[in-house]
């Protein structure tokens, strides 16, 4: 326990640096907040780090309309707690100018989130966003820096990465160009989870057990439980089973799986944790863009 203790104390003094590196280096910062558990942990820390002083940046959720209702009703909570402002970037603004076209109305709108967050990026003039990703998420995440710069068209250039040795963070960007920034890089969903039970972190209601319409689907990813919802209802053949299940990651709903669980507190999350050998993606995606050849793709186009 007071190894584990260290190692979160490492970490969080990591993530304090970086966050404040980006409040001295960048004029016009933002954190990047959906209300999931990692974006809590980001918020957490930058609280701390300019504790007692207010949070000195806003909040930007790019929010497909999509998303579960019992997060996004936690994300207001959480904003309005922390007295931060909160920016809301609606798909359905971009949906109506017409930068974003669906095939059709119930189309996954996840891999669409990237024109409305260079839309708002341009809006608001951010030159830095804080987010929640981290390396052991998937693979081409694993390649990007810390401090990830971005060209005037909000791309990422893999092959053009700038080094960090000794934690110094080159920041320098042209007019136009900004950077993603993540704190949580080095942490891995077990140290979120240990880091949510010691400080008290409070989650949407959806990360514990409750008992939900799921249907059972065949994937590349091996068999996933699409829940059923207005969004994502059950076709002629399919199943429908009431089960005990968990979400490990919150999204878009037309591609965010739950997993089974009887875990009704965050212990019992950590042991879960420690048991299973998939990825939140891999566990939780039905959204077939999470090969890490497709992330990579949408990662240069501007993706989180």
């Amino acid at each position: 326990k007071k190894l584990d203790q260290q190692h979160l104390d490492h970490l969080e003094d990591e993530a304090i640096y970086i966050i404040r590196e980006v409040l001295a280096e960048f004029e016009r910062p933002a954190l990047l907040f959906s209300g999931g558990k990692d974006s809590l942990v980001v918020l957490h820390l930058a609280q701390k780090a300019f504790a007692p002083a207010p949070l000195p940046l806003p909040l930007l959720h790019v929010d497909t309309g999509h998303n579960f209702p019992e997060v996004i009703s936690f994300r207001d909570q959480v904003a309005q707690a922390a007295g931060a402002r909160l920016i809301v970037a609606h798909l359905d603004e971009s949906i109506a100018r017409g930068s974003i076209v669906l095939r059709h109305p119930l189309e996954s709108r996840n891999a669409h989130q990237s024109v409305r967050l260079l839309e708002a990026i341009a809006e608001n003039e951010f030159d830095a966003l804080l987010g929640g990703a981290r390396r052991d998420e998937e693979k081409a995440r694993a390649k990007e820096r810390i401090f990830s710069h971005r060209d005037s068209f909000g791309q990422w250039q893999p092959k053009a990465q700038r080094p960090e040795l000794w934690h110094l963070f080159n920041s320098k960007h042209a007019k136009g160009e900004h950077f993603r920034v993540f704190p949580i890089s080095n942490w891995t969903e077990m140290d979120v989870w240990q880091y949510i039970a010691r400080e008290g972190i409070a989650l949407p209601s959806i990360y514990l057990t409750h008992r939900r319409a799921v249907v059972r689907k065949n994937t590349s990813h091996g068999e996933l439980l699409q829940p059923v919802t207005e969004l994502t209802p059950a076709h002629a053949g399919d199943l429908i089973e009431q089960l005990n299940v968990r979400f490990r990651t919150v999204g878009d709903i037309s591609c965010t799986c739950p997993v089974l669980s009887n875990a009704t507190s965050i212990d019992d999350i950590i042991i879960e944790t420690g048991l299973t050998n998939l990825s939140e993606r891999g566990a939780t995606r039905m959204d077939d863009q999470t090969s890490e050849a497709a992330m990579e793709k949408r990662k240069k186009e501007g993706y989180f």
